[in-house]
């Protein structure tokens, strides 16, 4: 009964010894292939996203850059309304800081139009390496001042 046996054939019984070792290497590379090409579509997929957001927040930092400007120029334009004011009530030395500061808060502006936002950023990154102490206690400001904005928008729409 052994002669007769049915046992499923394989590529071994068919295929003489190396053709079987070449349908298995043909089989693994061509898997192998597939998987190279699905990683570079899955890398090139992701150059395309990633240079997508990278010129998006190009595009948001230089908003931000004129928008930043723009409110400087209106602050600068209130400080040097309100020195007339300061030299009325408290004199005219006082109105004077007040019109010097206008002009320095003028000329940060100007700085800040003229400059790309690259080296608005290096500047920053210098700033800090520098004063780092400083700008610590500058983001803390900012954040306590933008927590006190939220917060009392939160509480105008409550009433």
């Amino acid at each position: 009964m052994s002669d007769t046996d049915a046992r499923p054939m394989t590529d071994a019984d068919v295929l003489p010894a190396s053709a079987g070792d070449t349908l298995d290497a043909d089989t693994s590379g061509t898997a192998q292939s597939k998987t190279a090409q699905a990683k570079q579509a899955i890398r090139d997929q992701a150059d395309k996203f990633g240079g997508q957001a990278s010129d998006r927040i190009r595009t948001l930092a230089d908003t931000g850059k004129e928008k930043a400007g723009s409110a400087l120029d209106q602050l600068s334009q209130m400080i040097g309304d309100a020195a007339g004011q300061v030299d009325e009530k408290l004199g005219a030395q006082y109105g004077d800081y007040a019109r010097q500061a206008a002009t320095t808060v003028s000329r940060f502006s100007e700085q800040v139009k003229g400059k790309d936002v690259d080296d608005l950023l290096e500047d920053v990154r210098g700033f800090v390496r520098e004063s780092p102490g400083v700008a610590v206690g500058v983001a803390a400001a900012l954040g306590f001042a933008l927590a006190r904005l939220v917060q009392s928008g939160l509480d105008g729409n409550k009433g």
